[in-house]
């Protein structure tokens, strides 16, 4: 089913909470954390940069061409030798999440780059616990992690939709030594939801916040994980594990609509819509269902924030701030459900917002200048993402 997500009062709405705005601020502004410095741009680009573009494709039309190939070196650029990829350039950004990591190694499938997505996900074949799960970040050198933060249950979740997509992309089966972390991480849900049957642990989820509830934001990625599983094992003649993982997912997806639907609020009929609503589309879901898509269509019309973009959450705080990953991940999102109109307006205000290097920031102020670190590298993987869907509709 395709449905076209209302964004004709979205003007409007941003032009009186920039007048709001104007009044004062509770708390200072970001600002623009780095420059291009940290990294050519493609005005600059080396040889051996694009000789690596050259190996690929460039995904989506001619319109976005170069942000899309800027995106591109930014991921190359992020990417470490041991296959981790750091969120940002420096700070607390420059770990490895699972989240991001994920999105990475499919940008870099689709974009012809199947070696790198390998390298990527194989990363997380030293650090994953023995349990199956992860910890929420990693140091770049996969020496553990950094702190004592608190695990996050998405990243699991995140990574078995990763290695189907990439093997989808690519025209490659799982390779033999990600296949005991594929096997791990679907163990590991299987555990924790019960088989299916129940809600995971609260875990803090792309938010970075503790939870004393289990999230949206959490359970989707869980349900498209063992969605993912089933699809691999299945083509690999594991039907008595493939259907394991199926009839999980399918009952999962039910604990799923039970416990958070119709209103699909972050904790379920509480905490405000967040962009964890578009985590229950395609490509994470196999239809877009249509009480979803309402819910993401609220979302939408909350969280506009001055500049054009989307906060995470029609919760979040006040400050008037626009969110890349979240405005990147309901582009993509449609793009993938078939609403070409709504992806296509999401990217195209990513595409104004830019750094002026050419690289995607991660927030965006309300005057519309970029801020925090930049590039990001889940609001780049995003952009090819939806760039890459775009050109297949």
């Amino acid at each position: 089913m395709r449905r076209r997500l209302v964004l004709g009062s979205v003007a409007a709405i941003a032009v009186a909470m920039a007048a709001q705005l104007g009044a004062g601020q509770a708390e200072p502004l970001p600002t623009l954390r780095n420059g291009p410095e940290w990294r050519a741009s493609t005005a600059t680009m080396s040889a051996a940069d694009l000789a690596w573009l050259e190996r690929g494709i460039v995904p989506g039309g001619p319109e976005h061409r170069d942000l899309v190939a800027q995106a591109l070196l930014d991921l190359r650029g992020l990417t470490q030798p041991t296959g981790a990829v750091a969120a940002g350039p420096d700070g607390p950004w420059a770990y490895a999440w699972p989240r991001d990591n994920s999105f990475v190694a499919v940008a870099y499938a689709v974009s012809g780059h199947p070696d790198d997505a390998w390298r990527t996900l194989r990363f997380f074949v030293d650090v994953q616990l023995e349990d199956g799960g992860f910890e929420a970040r990693y140091r770049l050198d996969g020496s553990g992690a950094p702190d004592e933060r608190q695990r996050q249950t998405d990243g699991a979740g995140w990574l078995l939709w990763a290695i189907d997509a990439v093997s989808a992309a690519s025209g490659q089966p799982v390779p033999a030594d990600l296949r005991p972390l594929r096997d791990r991480a679907t163990e590991h849900l299987l555990r924790l939801t019960a088989g299916g049957r129940e809600l995971p642990p609260a875990s803090p989820d792309y938010w970075e916040v503790p939870e004393r509830r289990v999230t949206l934001g959490t359970v989707a990625p869980l349900a498209a994980g063992l969605e993912a599983s089933a699809r691999g094992l299945a083509a690999e003649g594991d039907s008595a594990r493939s259907t394991r993982s199926a009839r999980a997912a399918t009952a999962f997806r039910s604990v799923i609509r039970e416990h958070f639907a119709p209103a699909y609020e972050r904790h379920g009929d509480r905490g405000g819509l967040d962009a964890a609503a578009a985590m229950m589309l395609p490509p994470f879901a196999e239809a877009a269902d249509p009480t979803v898509l309402a819910a993401v269509e609220e979302y939408t019309r909350g969280a506009i924030r001055p500049a054009g973009g989307l906060a995470p959450g029609v919760g979040w705080k006040s400050d008037g701030v626009s969110w890349t990953p979240e405005t990147a991940l309901v582009a993509y999102t449609a793009a993938a459900s078939g609403d070409v109109s709504t992806a296509t307006s999401w990217r195209d205000w990513l595409a104004r917002h830019t750094t002026d290097w050419g690289s995607l920031p991660e927030k965006v102020r309300p005057d519309g200048t970029p801020a925090g670190p930049a590039p990001l590298a889940w609001t780049a993987a995003l952009f090819i993402l939806t760039e890459a869907e775009l050109a297949d509709t």
